[in-house]
């Protein structure tokens, strides 16, 4: 069932993207519209849930973490430990988490749904290509998604990681803590953290979107199906994200 399920999702992931290369500009008038509406459902309003999770997760990794440091006297890990722990690993794939238990929950509902009522192949029967009208808005929303809200999500706990240190009344200026992170950070990190979040929201995109769309249901299998569907979505971010962090170790 693993190879089955893998072949399956490699097969979708490709006949996805050939979709993107070949149809993007295709009815643009009825597809921007729906793209557009994605990147707002999976980046937009889910922007004040990713602020909260920001502020609270500052207070309680760097906060900390900049507190230990203080009391130990090591105020030149601080930067260090701020991007590997932060920007290179718990920021990118808590934000991959958070998307797909909020809009890949959806996505499988949704497609499920559409499938179990055979609204899918009434979009064949009319000449409506499936994967271009109900998958690649969602891949490219969820994408785009992960990537802007992974940003927001960092800069945001760096600022209320801070704020804690401000409150702690740990002598660390503004300026000395934003230069201990500049001086730990290098384009490599920029540029494999592009990478790694397009990732996320590209193959979560996938393997909610394969659940619910590529397989025949009924209406009582889709609460289950979104359970599995939740499950390898996770799997498949921690595989990114070690691939990635072997990136980082060769690099």
């Amino acid at each position: 069932m693993f190879l089955i399920t893998v072949q399956g999702v490699g097969a979708f992931a490709l006949i996805t993207l050939a979709v993107i290369l070949r149809k993007i500009n295709v009815a643009p008038r009825v597809i921007h519209p729906i793209i557009r509406r994605e990147i707002s459902r999976a980046g937009i309003q889910l922007l004040p849930m990713f602020l909260f999770v920001a502020f609270v997760l500052g207070f309680l990794v760097i906060g900390q973490t900049v507190s230990v440091a203080a009391r130990f006297g090591a105020f030149d890990y601080i930067g260090t430990v701020m991007v590997t722990v932060v920007v290179r690993e718990l920021g990118p794939l808590l934000a991959a988490v958070l998307m797909l238990a909020r809009v890949g929950t959806a996505n499988v509902i949704e497609l499920g749904t559409a499938r179990a009522l055979n609204e899918v192949e009434a979009l064949e029967a009319v000449g409506i290509d499936p994967i271009h009208y109900l998958v690649v808005p969602r891949v490219i929303g969820m994408t785009l998604g992960v990537f802007s809200l992974t940003v927001y999500l960092i800069l945001a706990t760096l600022a209320s990681g801070y704020l804690c240190v401000f409150l702690q009344n740990v002598p660390l200026l503004p300026g000395d803590y934003f230069q201990e992170l500049a001086d730990s950070l290098s384009w490599l990190d920029f540029a494999l953290l592009a990478l790694k979040t397009c990732a996320f929201g590209f193959f979560i995109g996938i393997v909610t979107c394969y659940h619910g769309l590529a397989q025949p249901l009924r209406l009582e299998e889709v609460s289950r199906v979104s359970v599995r569907a939740i499950a390898q979505g996770i799997i498949v971010c921690v595989l990114i994200d070690a691939i990635f962090f072997i990136l980082y170790l060769h690099a």
